[in-house]
């Protein structure tokens, strides 16, 4: 089992509090989501966050539609919170979000260990296309991100 690892840091000239409220609000994910994949949270918002919230999505990351569960296993406001897939496309995801006070604004961390199921076929799959949509995916939350936060 190969356990894969994605670090992505984007500093916001925005106090840390005020950050982490946008985060805090699960219904944003969409905003910063990606239309092609054709993200919806299922979940009846407003969604209160912490410690224990299940979150149900669908994602369409080709044809077919896939339901996704995440569970916030940790959440310390305004420092982080970690959220876990029970139920998805991977066979371990585990992403923890960390925002730190720096040159008076703030610094986001997303921090993402996952596996692929399907062995030497999703190790292929990851090569040829998981790895490089990860990536889109993260640079376009970190463009939109960078917009809402410059309004």
């Amino acid at each position: 089992m190969k356990v894969y690892h994605l670090k992505k840091q984007q500093y916001i000239a925005r106090p840390r509090e005020e950050v982490f409220e946008f985060f805090g609000k699960a219904e944003n994910l969409e905003k910063i989501t990606p239309g092609s994949l054709g993200f919806n949270i299922i979940t009846p918002t407003p969604i209160n966050m912490r410690a224990g919230t299940l979150i149900d999505y669908t994602v369409k990351p080709m044809i077919f539609p896939i339901r996704w569960r995440t569970l916030i296993t940790d959440y310390d406001p305004p420092r982080r919170f970690v959220d876990e897939q029970l139920k998805g496309p991977y066979s371990f995801w585990h992403h923890t979000h960390t925002f730190e006070e720096k040159d008076g604004g703030t610094l986001i961390t997303d921090e993402v260990r996952y596996v692929i199921p399907f062995g030497i076929i999703g190790r292929i799959a990851h090569v040829l296309f998981v790895k490089s949509q990860l990536k889109k995916i993260f640079d376009f939350r970190e463009k939109v991100i960078s917009e809402i936060f410059a309004s």
